[in-house]
């Protein structure tokens, strides 16, 4: 029996309504990378951050240095995964300020080698490279170590059922399959 804690996948969603695109998205993934981890006979526990939930005190501790307790523990988590699902919105080419903001809060140390999947939605394709010219960048800066595939949904990449189409669906596959495979080879021993 092993007493080795379960991997601990985290999913920081920066969409601005409820529900976002952005939080199903890294939902989906988050979920798809924790049933990859127990395919290989690991436990995991997946948890969703929602950025705007902290948006007055992202605010308030990028001003005055106030953080509450809440936005500690969120901030606390996001440094502590084992594999970090980040997922934005594409507001004007870019990842949000919201999401930005959020991330200046982070210790950098703290991401140092943090497997991450990077993931954006937006209103067309035509933002697809959000994830290679935005957030690539930022998590280059953090010196974490993002998997290789990124995942970009429009709303055409929904079925009517509100499930992702094949081709989404493959991509958050593959993107779950990577993440699976890096964190257990460098978070811990995992047999």
């Amino acid at each position: 029996m092993s007493h080795t804690p379960p991997f601990r996948v985290v999913a920081l969603a920066a969409g601005l309504r409820a529900p976002s695109s952005s939080r199903r998205l890294s939902d989906l993934i988050a979920a798809a990378v924790v049933d990859h981890l127990a395919r290989r006979g690991n436990r995991a526990d997946a948890r969703a951050i929602e950025v705007a939930e902290h948006a007055i005190d992202v605010t308030r501790a990028l001003v005055g240095g106030e953080r509450p307790d809440s936005l500690a523990a969120a901030l606390r988590a996001v440094e502590e995964a084992d594999v970090l699902v980040v997922a934005t919105p594409v507001y004007n080419g870019s990842y949000s300020g919201l999401f930005k903001s959020f991330v200046d809060l982070l210790d950098p140390a703290s991401m140092v080698g943090r497997t991450v999947v990077l993931s954006a939605t937006g209103g067309s394709s035509r933002h697809s490279l959000v994830i290679d010219h935005g957030l690539r960048p930022l998590f280059a800066f953090f010196q974490a170590a993002p998997v290789a595939t990124g995942v970009y949904a429009t709303g055409e990449d929904w079925a009517a059922t509100g499930l992702p189409d094949a081709a989404l669906a493959a991509r958050i596959d593959r993107a779950a399959w990577e993440a699976a495979s890096i964190a257990r080879l460098t978070t811990r021993d995992s047999g």
